[in-house]
């Protein structure tokens, strides 16, 4: 295991007391439970700009691509940022369809790729640690997805 400063520590901790705001806590669980865009079109039919979804979607998606910016700068160690935070994963998993688009969308090549090398790596430790538990992640998310709301 890499030893880990004192930075890196109070880092993590301040990320995740931001992540303990209240609007920022509603926004994650809104996402975490609602966003399941199947296409763009979808997605600004469902989550209009100027609805609070789509408030709650910009603030999720800009809070980890702070986090992904830091990390992947090393300013946290990979292994300490990764033991704890599966949020991020779960976040890319749900907007990685779309973002192709918007980045074409805004000629913008780099838009959101914090988040995306954050999540490959994230990723790839997993499946060094833990073999076939992204598979049983994805599978277990799609089986929630489809299960109709009120069973």
């Amino acid at each position: 295991m890499a030893q880990v400063s004192y930075e890196e520590v109070n880092l993590m901790l301040r990320l995740y007391d931001m992540r303990r705001e209240p609007r920022l806590r509603q926004a994650r669980a809104w996402f975490v439970e609602n966003f399941h865009p199947t296409s763009a079109e979808d997605m600004m039919e469902k989550y209009p700009q100027g609805s609070e979804e789509n408030t709650y979607i910009r603030m999720v998606i800009s809070y980890w691509d702070m986090v992904a910016s830091i990390v992947n700068r090393g300013l946290i160690n990979d292994e300490l940022f990764f033991e704890s935070n599966g949020e991020i994963w779960v976040v890319w998993d749900r907007m990685r369809t779309i973002v192709p688009i918007w980045r074409g969308a805004f000629k913008n090549p780099r838009l959101f790729a914090n988040i995306e090398e954050t999540y490959k790596r994230l990723e790839a430790w997993r499946e060094k640690h833990a073999p076939g538990s992204s598979a049983a992640m994805r599978n277990m998310m799609a089986q929630i997805i489809s299960k109709p709301k009120g069973d």
